[in-house]
């Protein structure tokens, strides 16, 4: 018999239903959504879509697997090795989530099929793009109806965009708060003055805002026509376009490769000697922890390596977006993710939305120039460090960084030293409760020490 496990976070939609089997992950079309269904690959939208890499490809099963009396037909979407969420996207990610979601709408249009939903949470980022996920958000479209995701889009897309471009803080990983957006009514309240001059806050911030408080059951309804929903996404497209975020031109980590002799000579051997480490294991995919602007993320991937590198510093990682869009590179998905305090377990139930450690499996975690900043800027306990490393990857190759150097004063300056077990016996000790050591070396010029360390 089929072991058939219900997806926490598709419950919402009476479509149709994601669900995990024999260690794959399906999707189940319901009877209700049977019309829908067959005009979106009739049309030819759904081959439209999937050649232009817009829309994951499937294959249909012909076979009940959950065993439901809606069930109509089974589909085998292609397969995706890592789940992000929005609210760990940089700015970069989420407006080209949102253009992406237009242009899927409009050709929909095209075929006779609009957006139901436009969230997110039904994008992914695939060799470096994004890409529409959810087969089931497409109706069949009335012209005389609004588009009724439209509220969705500005609040989940537009409003985090506006925030972030307008204020030049990180507001998009406030989406982890407002987990169906951010409403209207928080978004006029939150933005500057400055922008009241924007044609586009006007209409989409200002103007929903209003309506929203003045709405009452005599209200005119406007009339709707194909034309003027055209006339809104090219709208919309194009006070997107511009926005940018507010990150400054360097961040705290930014440059960080730059400084005393963090410079291209110690990148050039502690190369040397990850490659050295690397050519000794085995291993497909890698998580990049403090990966700062890519460097060894991008040698990963370009070595055909699936790589999810994370960086809590949006600038970091938005560069590091920028370059893989730039240099194609297809198998590093970059992250804003802060190690010390990761995406929780949230929604419904507290399992609407995994945790990233939930999510975040690799065959190797990537550890470099990051646990001084653990131990020291955030207080974590190196046998916890220890613990949690071993939780993540039966392979791990880390860089201890001692108190000796320049980095490690930079931290402690201004502060009482309490760390009086921060040291290479310590290290070693608490690591190899769980790991055995491979290799080690140190880097030349430092006192730095690289460990290739494999799960007991």
């Amino acid at each position: 018999m089929t072991n058939v496990s219900r997806h926490p976070a598709s419950f919402k939609d009476p479509a149709g239903f994601i669900f995990e089997a024999n260690g794959k992950i399906y999707r189940q079309v319901n009877k209700s959504y049977g019309d829908q269904y067959r005009h979106l690959m009739n049309s030819g939208l759904y081959d439209q879509l999937t050649s232009n890499n817009q829309l994951i490809p499937h294959t249909s099963v012909n076979e009940n697997l959950t065993g439901d009396e809606e069930w109509l037909l089974t589909l085998l979407p292609e397969q995706l090795s890592f789940i992000s969420y929005p609210y760990e996207w940089c700015f970069d990610q989420l407006k080209d989530a949102a253009l992406h979601t237009l242009a899927v709408l409009r050709t929909s249009l095209d075929k006779g099929m609009i957006l139901k939903d436009a969230t997110p949470f039904n994008i992914q980022f695939i060799n470096g793009k994004p890409l529409f996920i959810d087969t089931l958000s497409f109706d069949r479209y009335d012209e005389t109806q609004p588009w009724v995701a439209y509220r969705q889009f500005c609040e989940t897309f537009l409003f985090p965009l506006y925030l972030e471009h307008y204020l030049k803080i990180d507001c998009i990983k406030w989406l982890s708060n407002y987990i169906h957006g951010i409403p209207v009514d928080v978004t006029a309240k939150l933005l500057p003055w400055k922008s009241k001059w924007s044609l586009g806050v006007r209409l989409h911030v200002m103007l929903q805002n209003n309506m929203r408080r003045r709405k009452t059951s005599h209200s005119v309804q406007p009339v709707f026509s194909k034309q003027k929903l055209l006339n809104l996404i090219t709208h919309l497209e194009s006070i997107i376009r511009p926005l940018s975020s507010g990150y400054p031109p360097v961040s705290t980590w930014s440059n960080y490769y730059d400084e005393t002799i963090l410079g291209k000579e110690y990148l050039d051997r502690k190369e040397i000697i990850l490659k050295k480490f690397l050519g000794t294991i085995t291993y497909k995919s890698v998580l990049d922890l403090g990966a700062n602007d890519g460097y060894f993320s991008r040698l990963l991937a370009k070595e055909n390596k699936m790589v999810l590198a994370i960086d809590s510093d949006s600038r970091c990682i938005n560069n590091l977006y920028q370059l893989v869009k730039r240099e194609q590179l297809k198998n590093i998905v970059p992250l804003i993710i802060d190690f010390s305090n990761p995406s929780p377990a949230i929604g419904f139930s507290n399992t609407e939305r995994s945790s990233f450690g939930q999510r975040a499996k690799a065959d190797l975690v990537l550890a470099l120039a990051l646990i001084h900043h653990l131990v020291i800027s955030k207080n974590i306990p190196l046998p916890d460090l220890a613990e949690q490393f071993a939780g993540m990857a039966p392979q791990l190759i880390i860089e201890f960084v001692p108190k000796e150097d320049e980095k490690v004063k930079q931290l402690l300056s201004g502060r009482t030293d309490i760390f009086n077990t921060y040291d290479v016996a310590s290290f070693e000790s608490h690591f190899s409760r769980y790991y055995a050591i491979q290799a080690k070396e140190r880097i030349p010029g430092t006192n730095r020490i690289l460990y290739c360390l494999v799960r007991k």
